[in-house]
């Protein structure tokens, strides 16, 4: 059964950091797409970033370039989103997903991420 945890979220200063957490099992995460989104109130879904099963990254949005970064250790099956630099804007409900080769795609249930000072 796949499932997936997210970790980490929290309240952040602006210009502070967050590592949240994706932990996976069910599946190796090396075989997946793997997806981090975010939705912040009122707002409609936005794609933050995501890497391949081979490593390669998919995308990252253009307002989290130089201050996100997504990684992943495969022994521990999980996948990162490393925030820094974090601003008011970053304020979201943070979503894994994992996308399967048949574009079968499971969801998190999300940590909550507040940038306040």
């Amino acid at each position: 059964q796949v499932q997936l945890v997210e970790s980490g979220g929290g309240l952040a200063q602006p210009g502070g950091s967050l590592r949240l957490s994706c932990a996976a099992s069910g599946f190796a995460v090396s075989s997946y797409a793997m997806t981090w989104a975010r939705q912040a109130p009122g707002k409609g879904l936005e794609w933050v970033s995501g890497i391949y099963g081979d490593g390669s990254d998919i995308y990252l949005l253009d307002s989290v370039k130089g201050r996100f970064t997504i990684s992943r250790d495969i022994a521990k099956n999980t996948v990162y989103l490393q925030m820094n630099n974090l601003k008011p804007e970053d304020t979201a409900l943070y979503l894994c997903k994992a996308t399967t080769p048949s574009r079968v795609d499971y969801w998190g249930q999300g940590t909550q991420v507040t940038v306040s000072s």
